[in-house]
This record gives structure tokens, C-alpha cells and sequence, in this order.
């Protein structure tokens, strides 16, 4: 929906006057409702024959990571004009499901959907430290019916994980499948992990952070580790980049203290990657953000979605990239309150979809989803 000009938009109780056309957010999970304290961690893909797939984790016991988390989600047929009833993928007992990482596969139509495991009682922090007996494991769903229904997860930590490392995390957001170069048709997930490092100085010990991908050269019936980004990297998303070759760029959440986020390119399908370098542009208070492929009439683009701050979890902004994510010129803060996590799909007639967590006083109230068009984003710029 768009209000028109200089009208008020409020948003989850947050007031802000606008001179142009604003996109409404609208929410589609609330914390407190279905037995849920809490939703986290959004990820949005659009199944090939156009059906978008809402995922989130559902926390009962709190916003924290730790404890009884279900993964879930909602269906659309309609381009996101409505949705179906909030359902379970995977409820674990008492155990932790999440980290929502999908991919489409392009050749086969299936939704690959990529997510993580833990006892429910172990805190993240204990993962790291290795103080608990049990760890973060990997595991794989998948749908043939664009997203209606979903197999049974199994577990693929064996090929996708080094035992010596402790907390691990598909995503969250999304992988893509590569469509140029000699790898064509590689599915490719972005995932982060914990190791030990002496100099490190995570949860208080010697571990670091960093990030990696996985990867499927045979639609996903088998999975293989890539090459690994450190140190001080996290939370990534990865996209191809527009030379024909297959090259990748990850985007990374980072850890130097800087205030931004960080990158590296893969010119082998995620097998090794560069040392990871800091984005000038793009400011960051230490959070997960979202990076898309997008087709416009005159070019390619990247679009790319975080909370634009060095301070804290707010200012929500979408940003466009023009020449593969050297410079970013086109900035929109899509939502000013507190805001966090995000996903971001395009549709077919050129509207971006954005999924992302926020709320008036805290940033887990909810998570909305908002249509930003083409005209809104770009202006003149077609």
C-alpha cells in the first residue's frame, strides 16, 4: 500500500512525516502471539513459480538465542499481498532450530533449505568455549512443491563442518546459485563459525570468529565446505557479481570495530576467497544485514539492507550499488525506528520486497514486511 503525499506514516508506533510516496510496512509475525515470546532471524526467497516463502525463527522462551526455538513460516501466491497461516518446518522438542538459509534451485525447481541445531539448554557461549559436550550441527530440508510442504531435515555437518570448530550458522538470509562461468548451476550457502585462536578474544577466550561457504555441484544431494574469511567475521550474504565469469562477493558482519561492514570476493565459486576488507559505505552497528541481485531496465544492480548506524540497532536503509559495490549512491532509510535482521526479494514487475525486524521501543517486536518500488528507490535513476 502507498500513502501519498506528506501524509504521516506511522509504523509500529513510530510517527515520521515524509514529501514523497511512502511504502507501508505491515506486519506478518508479532512477539507474544502463537505460544511465541519472540520472532528472529527472517529470511525471504521466492520459489520459481513465483510463490514467496516467509521463514523466521519462533523463540518460546525470550528474543535470546539459547532455548526452545521452532523454525516457521508463512506462504504468499500473490506477490506478498497475502498470507497463509503461520506453520511449523521444524519443532525439535525443547532444542534449538534456525539460522533459515534457502536457495532455489534454478534447474530443478526445489527450495534447498539450509538451517542449524542445538540442545536447547546450551547457550551459544558455551558452544564457543566448548564447556558443553554438545554442539552446533548442520542439517537439510527441502521442497518440491514451491515451498508447501518440506521434508524431514537431515543432518550434513559431516561434509560441512570441521570438528574443531564450535558455533556455526547457516545465513541467516539467503544462498544463491551461481548462473555464469565454469561453476553454473553451483548452489552456494553463506554460513559463519567459531574457532580457537590464541590471539582471539571471543566470550572472553582464545577463539575468533569467521566466515565461510558451502557449497552443491549436484542440486543438493551432497554438500562440501569452502574456503573460510578471517578473522573477525561473522554473519554473511553472498552474491554473484555481473562479469560473466561466476566471481562472488561475500558481505560480511564484522568484528574489527570499525562501524562497517566488510567483504570478499570468491573467483572459484567459494573455494577460497580474499582477505576480507572493510566497506567505507557501509556503516554498521554490529548486525546481520541483507545483499540482492537486482535486474533494472538500464543495468544490473546490487541491493543492499542493514540498520546504517555505528551506535545501535536502528535506521533501517536501503542502499543501491550501480557498479558492483565499489560506491554505493542511492540511500533510503526505509524504516528510522529500531530495526535489525532483513531479507530482501524482487519481484517480476520490479518491486523489492524487504523482511526485516522491527518495533517501536526494541528492535524484536515484530517482523514486518514492506514493498519498496522501483520509482521510490531509484527516482530518475531507471
Amino acid at each position: 500500500m502507498i500513502k501519498k503525499k506528506l501524509l504521516i506514516l506511522i509504523v509500529l508506533g513510530a510517527t515520521r512525516a515524509f514529501s514523497q510516496d511512502i511504502p507501508e510496512p505491515r506486519a506478518l509475525f508479532s512477539a507474544g502471539e502463537n505460544g511465541y515470546k519472540s520472532y528472529r532471524i527472517p529470511s525471504l526467497i521466492k520459489a520459481k513459480n513465483g510463490a514467496l516463502i516467509a521463514f523466521c525463527e519462533g523463540r518460546k522462551d525470550g528474543a535470546g538465542d539459547a532455548g526452545d526455538i521452532d523454525l516457521l513460516m508463512k506462504r504468499s501466491t500473490d506477490n506478498g499481498k497475502t498470507w497463509s497461516p503461520q506453520t511449523v518446518v521444524w519443532d525439535d522438542g525443547t532444542n534449538t532450530c534456525g539460522n533459515p538459509c534457502p536457495v532455489l534451485d534454478e534447474q530443478t525447481g526445489e527450495i534447498l533449505l539450509l538451517l542449524t541445531q542445538n540442545r536447547g539448554d546450551v547457550p551459544e557461549k558455551d558452544i564457543i568455549t566448548k564447556k558443553s559436550e554438545s554442539t552446533r550441527t548442520v542439517w537439510l530440508s527441502r521442497s518440491s512443491d514451491n515451498g508447501a510442504t518440506w521434508a524431514k531435515p537431515v543432518e550434513i555437518t559431516q561434509t560441512t563442518k570441521k570438528p574443531e570448530w564450535g558455533w556455526y550458522a547457516t545465513g541467516p538470509g539467503i544462498g544463491i546459485q551461481i548462473k555464469n562461468g565454469p561453476r553454473k548451476g553451483r548452489l552456494v550457502i553463506p554460513c559463519d563459525f567459531s574457532y580457537d585462536d590464541p590471539n582471539g578474544k571471543v566470550r572472553n577466550g582464545p577463539f575468533e570468529y569467521g566466515a565461510h561457504a558451502i557449497y552443491s555441484d549436484d542440486h543438493g544431494k551432497t554438500w562440501q565446505l569452502g574456503g573460510t574469511i578471517t578473522p573477525k567475521m561473522n554473519e554473511c550474504q553472498v552474491v554473484e557479481v555481473a562479469d560473466g565469469n561466476g566471481t562472488l562477493l561475500m558481505n560480511m558482519r564484522s568484528y574489527f570495530g570499525r562501524g562497517r561492514r566488510a567483504q570478499s570476493l570468491s573467483y572459484d565459486g567459494g573455494v577460497s576467497w580474499t582477505a576480507p576488507e572493510d566497506i567505507p559505505e557501509l556503516v554498521e552497528p554490529v548486525c546481520q544485514a541483507s545483499i540482492i541481485r537486482y535486474q533494472r531496465p538500464k543495468g544490473n544492480a546490487m541491493l543492499f539492507l542493514n540498520p546504517a548506524s555505528t551506535t545501535r540497532r536502528h535506521n533501517l536503509t536501503l542502499r543501491a550499488s550501480f557498479d558492483e559495490g565499489k560506491t554505493w549512491p542511492v540511500i533510503r532509510t526505509i524504516f528510522p525506528g529500531p530495526s535489525a535482521y532483513s531479507s530482501m526479494a524482487a519481484l517480476p514487475d520490479g518491486n523489492i520486497l524487504c523482511l526485516y525486524e522491527a518495533g517501536k521501543t526494541g528492535a524484536y517486536e515484530q517482523i514486518v514486511l514492506q514493498t519498496i518500488t522501483p520509482q521510490w528507490l531509484f527516482g530518475d535513476r531507471k
